[in-house]
């Protein structure tokens, strides 16, 4: 038996989508393009020519694209209690696992990203030390710091979608159940599509921030297909 919670404030729900679309670009610009444009030395192999897109990131542009990503994470991440709130109109339950979801990516979403930018700094600061050694510490400071984050982080990320598409899926929403569609897992087509224009500095910029395409997708089709009836 389906039971309804409540109207959903329509106005604050696109004011909060509005606001998410803002912060998704801010994170893509802002934090995710300032770090990931470069390009790559294809004469290095594996993890060498991984890192070597990020060798002409100066310190200046980590800090920007740091404090900006995280800055746009963090309330692209609150922006997303909009979907909270039309979830919360059909499903307590489905609304509340959501929530759990998000809270989990709102603490850790932006930390992950700012681990991210400092593991790129790590490995320039030692390749000017000792090119060397570069790869290895670098790697060595991401198993220690970075990856214990991006699974926890990743873990909430994940409910927070799922759980998503299932409340969308099962109708437990005012939206048409086809609106599943939009979820932050549709910035994976980012990444695949970006990989088809090769070894370009605006490919790999874009492909970096795959996280801010699938809520800037998320946002704005959530937006474009507001029920006409809210009542």
């Amino acid at each position: 038996m389906q039971t309804d919670y409540g109207t959903p404030d329509w106005g604050r729900v696109a004011h909060l989508f509005k606001l998410g679309i803002v912060a998704a670009l801010l994170a893509l610009i802002g934090g995710d393009m300032m770090l990931g444009w470069g390009t790559a030395d294809l004469s290095l192999t594996g993890m060498a020519q991984y890192f070597s897109r990020y060798s002409t990131v100066s310190d200046t542009r980590i800090f920007w694209a740091a404090l900006l990503g995280m800055t746009g994470i963090a309330i692209e991440s609150m922006s997303f209690f909009g979907i909270y709130r039309v979830i919360a109109a059909k499903s307590e339950k489905y609304a509340h696992a959501y929530r759990a979801g998000l809270i989990g990516m709102l603490i850790f979403g932006p930390f992950c990203h700012v681990m991210c930018c400092a593991t790129i700094y790590f490995y320039n600061a030692v390749k000017r030390i000792n090119p060397d050694m570069a790869i290895h510490e670098a790697l060595k400071f991401a198993k220690l710091f970075l990856a214990p984050v991006s699974v926890v982080f990743f873990a909430f990320f994940l409910i927070m979608n799922i759980v998503q598409i299932a409340a969308f899926a099962k109708g437990e929403t005012p939206y048409p159940r086809w609106c599943l569609v939009f979820t932050m897992l549709t910035g994976i087509m980012d990444i695949v599509i970006m990989r088809m224009f090769g070894n370009r500095a605006w490919a790999y910029a874009l492909a970096t921030g795959w996280l801010s395409v699938g809520s800037l997708i998320t946002f704005s089709g959530l937006l474009l297909n507001m029920p006409k009836d809210k009542d």
